[in-house]
């Protein structure tokens, strides 16, 4: 079954979008390897948030998926299995992504439990970076067979601010025939 937006309080759901961004900025400031310096973080542009790109998903595992390289668009790969589906509904039309798993990460203690959305839709090249967007989950937040896809805290890679990373490009299986008016648009200047 396929579920619908979850409805929550206009004021709080912003409240806490802004929290989520506001933690967001300053994690360039403390990255040692951040593309961005505290006087770029006025070029950061989000959507206003909109709770109707909060949607409940279906969750699917996959089993036994082998490992690949996913590229990026510095040209190297890096490793990653499928881990799941999520399948969902934006404008009361059906949607599904891929969700996967860093072999890399998962080493590291500290993000063991984190899971990668990388997507692409109608907005990409225009009023969002091209290159596709991101979203991080992590495995306890999938319950029952459910979780909660926030597209509000869509996010561009360090990509979309300065060349030299290695950043995944989003696979074709990942792209939405829906533009996600929500999370960050395009960087405001020029790298």
């Amino acid at each position: 079954m396929l579920c619908s937006s979850i409805p929550v309080f206009s004021q709080d759901f912003a409240k806490h979008t802004d929290d989520f961004r506001e933690k967001y900025r300053e994690e360039f400031v403390k990255t040692p390897n951040s593309p961005l310096k505290k006087e770029d973080l006025k070029y950061l542009r989000f959507y206003d948030p909109d709770s109707s790109f909060q949607v409940k998903a279906t969750f699917e595992r996959i089993r036994n998926s082998r490992s690949f390289g996913m590229p990026t668009y510095s040209g190297a790969q890096k490793t990653f299995v499928k881990y799941g589906v999520v399948k969902f509904r934006i404008d009361g039309r059906r949607q599904k992504l891929t969700v996967y798993r860093s072999l890399g990460l998962e080493t590291l203690p500290q993000y063991r439990d984190y899971l990668f959305v990388p997507f692409k839709d109608k907005t990409s090249g225009s009023a969002t970076y091209g290159g596709g967007r991101y979203m991080d989950l992590k495995v306890s937040d999938v319950k029952d067979g459910n979780c909660v896809l926030d597209f509000n805290k869509a996010y561009n890679p360090y990509c979309a601010y300065s060349e030299g990373f290695n950043c995944p490009i989003p696979p074709k299986e990942n792209t939405l025939l829906v533009a996600i008016k929500a999370g960050e648009k395009n960087f405001a200047k020029e790298h």
